[in-house]
């Protein structure tokens, strides 16, 4: 029996950046990539480009890889097969975009077996050839190539995270906004994104922003937030990756719990920047089960072993790093205390104390449960 396999270049004619993958589970995300310029456009003296390039992966003890995916884009229509580590390579899904005229693109393909089989080590993308087209994009500095592998990977260690995948190919000038859906905040700790653009310059930032629900970001010195495209790469703190950028930037700051989504908004009045994925990485640990501190109305230490000492049930055990202050009715502390204090036997400065009304002040340190106060009689 013959089995045709059919293999079909998609081209996008929508080229607004929307969602493509979801990952859920102990998961982060990095990118490795690199250039095929010699230097950045603005300075180019001669009209030459690289074929190759080749950049290293670094993951740590434990981290293993989920899914790997490589973009590769430059000037001109495309050149839509190329080589990784040697393994042919063809697009599987593209996209295009214009400026002045004169076309470019981006291919994307799935290469997670070869990036699981390969792990760390050297990575490179070769017979990526744009020769024949670049002296038409010298001129006028946007004569560019270069390729990037956003990784997906599990360990352990890691909380319990959402990754999500947008990709496309949106570009300024003048201004693009960018609607990132599906997303689920529980907690914004640890909470960042990450962006693969191409043709950006360093020298370039007349009216340039990045921001992301309104809030201006910036990662510098690296990435200043009147230039955020400049030719970096935020995993590495390259600055030499010409005409394309590897960033990433912390947003713990700049959603909210209960978050579902989110807007990025870009602006260039000069440089042209092409936005072709962007990636979130949101901790959506499922809340645990909230223990409150029960707290009782009053103690006896008169040595019965009954009540004893101001016992707070449910604290030690949950709340790691708790602190308790105890006042007497004329606002002096009596007893200050946390993980590695006795709890309060009703003695200050080991003198016995009155019995009376106490006012208790406990801070549990917690991001769910804030400051517990109210009072405890002491009984003799």
């Amino acid at each position: 029996m013959l089995i045709i396999m059919l293999f079909v270049i998609v081209k996008s004619f929508s080229q607004d950046i929307s969602l493509l993958y979801q990952f859920n589970g102990k998961m982060d995300f990095t990118m490795i990539g690199n250039t095929l310029n010699l230097i950045e456009n603005e300075a180019l003296s001669t009209c030459t480009i690289n074929t190759s390039s080749s950049a290293n992966l670094n993951l740590n003890s434990g981290e293993t890889i989920v899914s790997a995916y490589l973009y590769w884009a430059g000037s001109g229509t495309g050149d839509l097969e190329i080589k990784l580590n040697g393994q042919n390579i063809v697009a599987q899904r593209t996209f295009e975009n214009f400026q002045s005229g004169r076309p470019f693109f981006s291919a994307y393909a799935d290469v997670t077996s070869q990036v699981q089989e390969t792990g760390n080590g050297n990575y490179t993308v070769s017979e990526l050839d744009l020769t024949d087209v670049i002296a038409n994009y010298c001129a006028n500095g946007t004569n560019f190539g270069g390729w990037a592998i956003v990784i997906i990977y599990r360990s352990n260690t890691l909380p319990f995270n959402q990754i999500n995948i947008y990709d496309g190919m949106q570009s300024v000038p003048s201004s693009i906004a960018i609607h990132l859906d599906n997303l689920n905040v529980i907690d914004n700790a640890g909470a960042k994104i990450g962006f693969i653009a191409w043709e950006g310059d360093s020298s370039l930032a007349v009216n340039e922003s990045l921001r992301i629900n309104g809030d201006l970001i910036g990662n510098p010195p690296l990435n200043p937030s009147n230039n955020a495209f400049n030719g970096t790469n935020s995993f590495t703190g390259e600055t030499n990756l010409y005409n394309m950028d590897l960033d990433y930037y912390d947003i713990e700051n700049y959603i909210e719990v209960g978050d579902t989504e989110a807007t990025i908004e870009l602006t260039s009045g000069q440089d042209y920047v092409m936005v072709n994925c962007v990636v979130t990485k949101l901790n959506s640990h499922p809340p645990r089960i909230i223990q409150i501190p029960t707290v009782p109305e009053g103690f006896s230490p008169n040595g019965d072993a009954i009540n004893d000492v101001f016992l707070i049930r449910n604290l030690r055990e949950n709340y790691g790093n708790f602190e308790l202050k105890i006042y007497n009715r004329y606002g002096n502390i009596v007893y200050e205390g946390d993980k590695n204090s006795p709890d309060w036997d009703g003695t200050y400065n080991e003198q016995k104390l009155p019995a009376s009304t106490y006012y208790y002040l406990l801070n549990l340190n917690d991001n769910y449960i804030g400051i517990m106060r109210g009072w405890v009689y002491l009984n003799r």
